[in-house]
């Protein structure tokens, strides 16, 4: 029976004897076959395994814990995935003899120089401490894709937000660019006059753009990856176009429980430093193919991973995991958001000012997404950031605002 174990030095396959065959004895034929010592090895058929980083996180992973446990309790079976997180360095034996000529005695080109030196390996720590939501802007972006979208196709946003001295950062809004979400794919059709916009309403509001968030699909919830191949080029590309250092990229996912139930999990991440290096110098393959591995992403050049010269990396290399918190925020989150299927009227907004009249003007449109209506509708593009500035003070809008904006919603 052959088992595919996956480890940080990518995929390698390993001859068991059967599905009899005890935890404790994979264990000696991993030592045997793979050269890593039984007492390094935690082995699990979570894949998050791979992501751990503390001793306490590897306790997560007990599935596999149970040295007499027989392989067939878990299902495992011929071509099955198991995967390795080991302590320490490894020497893999029996590899292919280098010699510095390069192979059959050609003459290695500085490319296959740099190349050889391109060592890909995990990043331990991110640059950004922590990421915290607001509860309301979390919860309508999941709840759009959950009870509209029902996680068929995907959707995409940019999180607003403030980033500490100390590298925290905190999302006080989402904003959706047009885009158009298929199965597998994400395409941002975006608007720079639009997002000029955005950017110049969350100025007014104190924020800036801190990452990106996007949801999977359930039919990629079936697959085994934390991010595809094309996952991982889009976030590259934002995260480098962004100059952020502490730019976050949070992945919204749908994923069945014990109880036969599904639950909404939110995961944040930010891409690797060497994930961005070889993003900007053009060594990711931009091209996919139906027969491609979703799971790896494609170099055009060998980089060394583990002990190994390859050119497909396993995309949990580019990963570097971020926590998770919440807050309240400042604002709220109630009127329609931008760019989805619903169309935003005058008369939505007067529904929206006659449900709030109660309070005071300024608290009534303390919402990003409904400045950001009136300055696309109401012709007050260049006044929105100071109605923004009002906003973030809190301190009263003028009385000619006021008027303007009510009169226009009583258009409807």
């Amino acid at each position: 029976m052959l088992l595919r174990i996956r480890s940080r030095d990518g995929l390698e396959r390993l001859q068991v004897g059967g599905p009899h065959v005890s935890i404790s004895q994979l264990k000696t034929l991993i030592e045997s076959q793979l050269q890593v010592p039984i007492q390094n090895q935690t082995l699990s058929t979570d894949r998050n395994l791979l992501l751990a980083k503390t001793s306490a996180d590897l306790l997560r992973f007990s599935d596999m814990a149970d040295p007499s446990l027989p392989l067939s309790a878990l299902n495992l079976s011929h071509g099955s995935v198991v995967f390795l997180y080991y302590q320490g360095e490894r020497t893999v034996r029996g590899g292919p003899a280098v010699t510095p000529a390069g192979s059959f005695g050609r003459k290695m080109t500085m490319d296959d120089l740099i190349a050889k030196q391109t060592r890909i390996t995990r990043q331990e720590s991110p640059h950004c401490d922590s990421v915290s939501f607001d509860r309301d802007s979390a919860n309508a972006f999941q709840q759009y894709i959950n009870e509209t979208l029902a996680f068929a196709v995907k959707r995409g946003g940019f999180m607003y937000g403030t980033v500490s001295e100390e590298g925290r950062v905190e999302v006080d809004f989402i904003y959706e660019p047009p885009q158009q979400g298929l199965e597998d794919d994400l395409i941002l059709l975006r608007d720079q006059e639009e997002e000029k916009l955005v950017d110049a309403i969350a100025a007014g509001l104190g924020r800036k753009r801190v990452g990106f968030i996007f949801a999977q699909t359930i039919m990629q919830d079936k697959k085994d990856y934390n991010f595809s191949n094309k996952e991982v080029l889009q976030a590259a590309e934002l995260h480098a176009e962004s100059g952020l250092k502490e730019w976050v990229t949070v992945v919204v996912k749908l994923e069945a429980d014990e109880d036969g139930g599904a639950n909404v999990h939110f995961e944040a991440f930010q891409m690797s430093d060497m994930c961005l290096k070889l993003f900007k110098e053009g060594w990711f393959v931009t091209e996919f193919g139906s027969e491609d591995d979703p799971k790896l992403s494609k170099m055009k050049k060998e980089v060394v991973v583990g002990v190994k010269d390859v050119k497909e990396v396993d995309n949990d290399f580019f990963l570097v995991v971020v926590k998770i918190f919440d807050h309240q925020g400042p604002l709220s989150s109630t009127f329609p958001v931008e760019n989805r299927n619903n169309l935003v009227t005058m008369r939505i907004l007067k529904n929206h000012l006659d449900r709030t009249k109660s309070l005071p003007f300024v608290k009534r449109i303390s919402d990003f997404h409904l400045l950001l209506f009136l300055g696309m509708s109401l012709g007050l593009g260049s006044d929105v950031p100071a109605l923004a500035e009002c906003v973030v003070t809190q301190t009263p809008v003028s009385e000619g605002y006021q008027l303007l904006i009510e009169s226009m919603a009583n258009t409807s």
